[in-house]
């Protein structure tokens, strides 16, 4: 009996503690913030100034029940990187009242204030049917109408003045075609292969953060769409699903990989590569270019509004202007990643590693004498060190460099950054590419019209590559030569292109802290 005793005073000693929501709603203010997430009480006050998303978010909600507008944007499972000694205990469901919960105005002008159209003229805004969607710049212009403002500049942000970002498209356009004629071209086949995986044509869907930020469905639509068009999906480690949501919402033979950020701590990030294993996915993309975040100023900008229209609340308190998304972000992934450290994930994990975020023909050489699988040239997509080469430019240097080392055909190389056009899958392809990602061209689609949207996204591309090759006079992808795409102006940047109207109308230039007057 005494040892029963003795049990039953541990588990009453352990029990997590049970809270009222008055007691909650005490601590509303920034300087003193408790919140509810999914039945548990946080003191979130130490954490508020670390917020990817700024302050303000958070703080509106203190002293509530912020379930609802958490799981909007965030996996249930996010919580979980918070330091658990902010978990104050239970809430005592029975406690809350209808004034605990958020105000559902406040809220919704929060999320659904949209974005401006560039160049827009004050005309009613009709949404326009899917079927009107010819090109990625139509699904862009929608996206725009439809997306809450803050969520499309974190989307289409770009590091510094965002040169890198605009160079990216700008670069495919200095490639020219050499076109091959009286080519029977009656049947094209557009399907290739990844990794010994046949997909429909040489794309996949690369990682994005915060689905959820462009449509309630969020990664699990940019699944379900990748299914339909047999394309590969690359599973984001910043997702608004957890790992089980996403690779469960895909259907057999569907392929996936799984895009990491490597954590300081690498029990961490062993836990999360067995999480993507038993989700089936059939490669590990590791991300190599972002030992810091970059600093993205069009999402930057809008954080520090946010904070500041709380610190006014508050006298006396100083906005940290460079926290956001770089410094949150930052904390979790490990600056010190190196070469040294490929060994460690070879021996633990039998997937395929590819390096995402390689950026000059020695890395590439490095990577290839390590054993990856394969490296995808990239900047990320202009959002981290501005000035660094698209990787299209990179592309015709990596190959130089890998023949040169002897090591043509060791592994597959992929491009990511400013596709927009089946004629850019083909130029890619050309130079020695096995296959492109896109990211904000799904997003768009994903924003305009849910999963249909990626799934017109990816038909539009499609088509349009299966036209660039007809044209090119090749009837598949193994009839596309280097000589077929003329470089010499590649590596020159100023040199002048042709106007790319579709791209200027979408585009909103860079603003500065001061607002420019009305003319």
């Amino acid at each position: 009996l005494g040892f029963l005793l003795q049990r039953r005073a541990a588990v009453v000693k352990m029990a997590p503690r049970i809270i009222s929501m008055d007691e909650v709603a005490q601590h509303n203010k920034e300087t003193d913030c408790w919140i509810v997430i999914h039945g548990k009480v946080y003191n979130i006050t130490p954490f508020l100034k670390d917020h990817p998303g700024g302050s303000r978010i958070i703080a509106m909600h203190a002293g509530k029940d912020a379930t609802g507008p958490f799981s909007e944007i965030h996996p249930p499972d996010l919580v979980h990187i918070l330091d658990p000694a902010l978990c104050l205990g239970d809430v005592d469901p029975n406690s809350i009242k209808p004034e605990h919960l958020p105000k559902a105005a406040a809220h919704e002008a929060s999320t659904t204030s949209k974005a401006p159209e560039a160049g827009s003229a004050l005309v009613a805004y009709v949404k326009p049917p899917i079927e009107h969607m010819l090109n990625i710049a139509d699904l862009e212009a929608v996206a725009r109408r439809e997306m809450p403002k803050e969520g499309l500049d974190y989307y289409v942000s770009g590091a510094d003045d965002e040169v890198t970002l605009r160079e990216n498209r700008a670069a495919f356009q200095r490639l020219w075609f050499r076109p091959r004629v009286l080519v029977n071209v009656r049947n094209v086949d557009t399907s290739s292969s990844m990794l010994g995986v046949k997909v429909s044509f040489p794309l996949y869907i690369t990682a994005t953060a915060l689905g959820k930020l462009a449509h309630p469905d969020g990664e699990l639509a940019l699944a379900r769409a990748a299914h339909t068009q047999n394309v590969i999906q690359m599973v984001p480690t910043l997702g608004s699903y957890t790992i089980e949501e996403i690779t469960g919402a895909a259907r057999p033979p569907q392929t996936q990989w799984y895009q990491l950020y490597v954590n300081p701590d690498r029990a961490k990030t062993l836990e999360i590569i067995r999480r993507a294993e038993r989700g089936g996915v059939k490669a590990l993309c590791i991300t190599v270019d972002a030992p810091f975040l970059g600093r993205r100023e069009r999402d930057m900008r809008n954080k520090m509004r946010s904070q500041v229209s709380v610190v006014q609340q508050e006298a006396g308190t100083k906005v940290n202007k460079n926290k956001g998304v770089a410094a949150a972000l930052s904390s979790f992934i490990d600056p010190s990643l190196c070469w040294a450290d490929l060994p460690w994930f070879f021996a633990n994990t039998k997937l395929p590693i590819i390096l995402k975020g390689v950026q000059c023909g020695e890395d590439a050489v490095l990577a290839a004498r390590a054993g990856c699988a394969g490296i995808i040239l990239s900047n990320h997509g202009g959002r981290q060190l501005d000035f660094s080469r698209s990787g299209i430019e990179v592309l015709p240097e990596v190959m130089h460099f890998l023949k040169a080392a002897g090591l043509e055909g060791k592994m597959e190389v992929y491009v990511d950054g400013g596709i927009s056009r089946g004629t850019d899958i083909f130029k890619a392809l050309a130079l020695g590419a096995k296959a492109v990602g896109v990211g904000r061209p799904m997003l768009y689609g994903l924003a305009a019209y849910g999963q249909a949207g990626v799934e017109r996204a990816l038909e539009l591309l499609q088509d349009e590559f299966r036209i660039a090759l007809s044209l090119n006079g090749c009837q598949s992808i193994a009839d596309i030569r280097p000589e077929m795409v003329i470089t010499r102006n590649l590596a020159d940047h100023f040199v002048p292109n042709p106007p790319d109207f579709l791209h200027q109308t979408n585009y909103v230039p860079l603003g500065t802290a001061v607002a420019r007057p009305k003319l």
